[in-house]
C-alpha cells in the first residue's frame, strides 16, 4: 500500500509541478508539436504572458529535468546560434484509483 501511495504523491508533485501558470502556458504552446523556442516565447506572449527570455529557458529546462519535455533536435537559421526545438514528451498523466497504477502517455 506504501507503493502506491508514493506514486500517486509523486503524481500529484508532477501535476502541481507542471500547473504553474508559466509551465502550463509552454506546454500548451508547444501542444501536439515541435516548436522552437522562438516560437514559444511568442505564442506565450500572445497569451499575456510577459516574462524574460532567460525565465523561459529556465521552465524549459525545469521541464526538461521532469520528463515533461525533451529537445527535439535544432533548427539552423541566419547563421545565429541554432536555436532548440521541443516537444512534449507526456500528454497525459493518469491514475487508475482503484490499482494505484500510474501511467504516461
Amino acid at each position: 500500500m506504501i507503493k502506491k501511495k508514493e506514486q500517486i504523491h509523486n503524481m500529484i508533485m508532477r501535476i502541481k509541478f507542471v500547473y504553474s501558470e508559466p509551465r502550463w502556458s509552454i506546454i500548451k504552446a508547444i501542444g501536439e508539436d515541435t516548436k522552437g523556442t522562438n516560437e514559444i516565447y511568442e505564442k506565450i506572449k500572445e497569451e499575456g504572458l510577459e516574462m524574460p527570455r532567460s525565465t523561459l529557458y529556465y521552465h524549459l529546462s525545469s521541464l526538461s529535468d521532469a520528463g515533461i519535455i525533451e529537445m527535439a533536435g535544432y533548427r539552423e537559421e541566419g547563421g545565429g546560434a541554432p536555436e532548440k526545438l521541443w516537444k512534449l514528451r507526456v500528454k497525459k498523466i493518469c491514475a487508475d484509483l482503484i490499482s494505484g497504477k500510474i501511467t504516461e502517455e
